[in-house]
């Protein structure tokens, strides 16, 4: 069975590969709507019974396809014999953080104290290197007119078509087709997290694994919690970052009363996701559009999205779609709240007590904390998602700028920071003549807002998409005003 999968597999991706070589934009398409759908198609090849080493070299199709676009820029680059775009010291800070990243995937762990094994770093290789291949990828790219607006059409409806799929789900699916159609397993058994969240189950040696935890809000006791959208994301976080950059780079597009109800299936997606810091996100990508747009009227709208946020975040756990515990998540629930001493008897979604907003912000500090006291970093696979998914020591998590710093040190976060803002200075200047520049650039100022609290990167539609769009408005061909 996994040989007829992987010739039907390589087949797909044998055409993918060609019409991406022969028309380089043809992946960026890919990488818009194919991650989208990504993470469902896997899980649901899981369900199926396709496994292992099937299913991750299944997996490996964007990462193919970005080295096949990559490789046919350099050798487009080597045969004209110069660069299809005019280096500038942003691309510079690009490939000095990308030196580094190589750099300490070859220093010895035990050279800087870390503990990852060879899985981890590899893969930490990956998480790091993705955005530093995408970008380059987008520099390269010389699109005209017709094609950015293909693209900022297919980004604005893939994300209503997310958020539309989302939607239907949470009011139509019961809770519990999420606990038993693989999905759980497919995050435990084959990505080797160990998540903890509702539909809980036990394994033979006395572990337990369930969903995703922020699959669900929890409004604390054993009181039903609420669901949040997770579509074909299977993550609220990862739906939301869709939804942001969807919402402001949608809008260039001219047809208004096509965007408004594009952008109004996207906006209700990205609150049924209860990610308030997307709309925090969302409301500092208004700020920059509107500055860089000149129009001071449109810092209303950014007012506007921070008093939705404030409000939703008090009704949508009283209004939102419910689910009950199970009776081994309540026992495990129970076990864990007596072994902590107990946790807030009362929350809101906005209290400082709230669960949530005091887990990120203790990460931020002890991520800080880490970094100064290991200026030279662990080494690639201590931090984040890497660690969690190989059972490495958890060096730090959350904020991609304190989890780089702690991997590559001091330097490798000052790097990442500066390549980030330098990149987005180059993003808001030319952005002041070309619309469409200005609102990729609002966009990527959302996306590097929510990097202090997340690993936006962690997420590969952010790390290939975003990135790849920075890349191509930063080459700025010709004004799209």
């Amino acid at each position: 069975m996994p040989v007829v999968e992987l010739c039907v597999y390589a087949l797909l991706l044998a055409a993918a590969a060609v019409l991406v070589w022969r028309r380089l934009v043809v992946a960026l398409y890919c990488f818009v709507v194919g991650l989208a759908l990504h993470n469902a198609a896997m899980a649901a090849l899981y369900a199926a019974g396709v496994r292992g080493s099937t299913l991750t070299a299944i997996a490996a199709w964007k990462e193919i396809l970005l080295a096949v676009a990559l490789l046919r820029v350099g050798l487009d680059a080597w045969r004209a014999r110069r660069l299809p775009f005019q280096p500038s010291v942003v691309d510079g800070l690009a490939l000095i953080f990308g030196a580094l990243v190589v750099v300490y995937a070859l220093i010895p762990q035990s050279a800087l104290g870390g503990g990852a094994g060879h899985k981890a770093v590899a893969l930490a290789l990956r998480h790091d290197l993705v955005p530093v291949g995408a970008y380059f990828l987008g520099r390269s790219l010389r699109l005209g007119l017709a094609d950015v607006r293909r693209l900022g059409w297919t980004l604005l409806g893939t994300a209503a078509v997310v958020a539309t799929g989302g939607l239907v789900e949470v009011y139509a699916v019961p809770i519990g087709w999420w606990r038993g159609n693989g999905v759980i397993d497919y995050f435990h058994r084959h990505l080797g997290y160990d998540y903890h969240g509702t539909g809980r189950r036990l394994e033979p040696g006395g572990g337990v694994y369930g969903l995703p935890e922020n699959f669900i809000y929890n409004v604390g006791g054993d009181k039903p919690f609420v669901r949040r959208l997770v579509s074909t994301f299977l993550s609220p976080l990862a739906s939301a970052y869709l939804f942001v950059v969807a919402l402001l780079v949608g809008q260039w597009l001219r047809n208004r009363v096509l965007v408004a109800a594009l952008g109004l299936l996207a906006f209700a997606g990205l609150l049924w996701t209860f990610s308030r810091s997307s709309l925090v996100a969302l409301a500092v990508g208004i700020v920059v559009l509107a500055a860089l747009r000149r129009r001071p009227i449109e810092f209303a709208a950014a007012v506007a999205v921070l008093a939705v946020a404030v409000g939703w975040a008090h009704v949508f756990p009283k209004v939102g779609p419910t689910g009950h515990f199970t009776k081994v998540d309540l026992a495990y629930q129970h076990r864990v709240a007596k072994r902590a001493g107990g946790g807030p008897s009362s929350f809101t979604a906005t209290s400082p007590s709230e669960p949530s907003l005091t887990e990120h912000w203790r990460s931020l500090k002890d991520g800080v904390r880490t970094m100064v006291h290991h200026p030279q970093g662990y080494g690639l696979g201590n931090v984040g998602q890497t660690a969690s998914r190989t059972g490495t020591a958890l060096k730090a998590g959350e904020s991609n700028y304190t989890e780089l710093g702690v991997e590559l040190g001091v330097l490798g976060a000052i790097l990442w920071t500066a390549w980030g803002l330098a990149l987005l200075a180059r993003l808001a200047r030319a952005g002041l003549d070309d619309r469409w520049v200005a609102c990729v650039a609002a966009a990527f100022a959302a996306v590097l807002a929510l990097a202090i609290q997340t690993d936006v990167i962690g997420d590969p539609w952010v790390a290939y998409c975003v990135w790849a769009l920075a890349g191509v408005a930063a080459s700025r061909p010709r004004p799209t005003i």
